[in-house]
């Protein structure tokens, strides 16, 4: 969305912001709910910020990545596989335990969705930075994807 506003808005610079708060979960080990306290080492709190427009200044910015596609995609029979509850003690996160077959499973075809209008379908040769989900996950990703060793590591 930042980057259409920014193509349709000549001079247009916009600061994006995502910010991943998951402190609101945080609370003591529970033998009924392990997988809450699993999603709290593997979720923990970031943020990021990117400064997106188009049409540079010339002498003012320069920039340093162009964003040139974009995907997004919803995982078949992913219903409730990450899912939070509001309750008394406050939010409750689970995990299924398949999701890190559901996200590595379905990883290729969201990168052929963003990278195939381009011509591009090396996953070797992009720069890679993955939303970090634990090192399971990672490595289903880089092993499914034949990605080269430490291909992650920015991740």
């Amino acid at each position: 969305m930042a980057k259409d506003l920014a193509e349709n808005n000549k001079g247009a610079q916009l600061l994006v912001v995502c910010s991943e708060i998951i402190v609101v979960t945080f609370r003591g080990p529970d033998d009924t709910h392990i997988d809450s306290l699993v999603g709290q080492a593997l979720f923990g709190d970031g943020a990021a910020a990117i400064i997106v427009g188009s049409d540079p200044l010339p002498n003012v910015g320069k920039p340093l990545f162009e964003i040139i596609s974009t995907s997004q995609t919803i995982l078949p029979h992913s219903w409730g596989a990450i899912d939070g509850h509001l309750r008394e003690v406050g939010l409750m996160f689970h995990l299924l335990k398949d999701v890190l077959g559901l996200i590595s499973k379905h990883i290729e075809k969201s990168l052929v969705e963003a990278f195939q209008p381009l011509g591009i379908n090396d996953w070797n040769s992009l720069f890679w930075i993955a939303h970090l989900g634990g090192p399971a996950i990672l490595d289903q990703v880089e092993e499914k994807q034949a990605l080269t060793p430490n291909k992650l590591r920015a991740t």
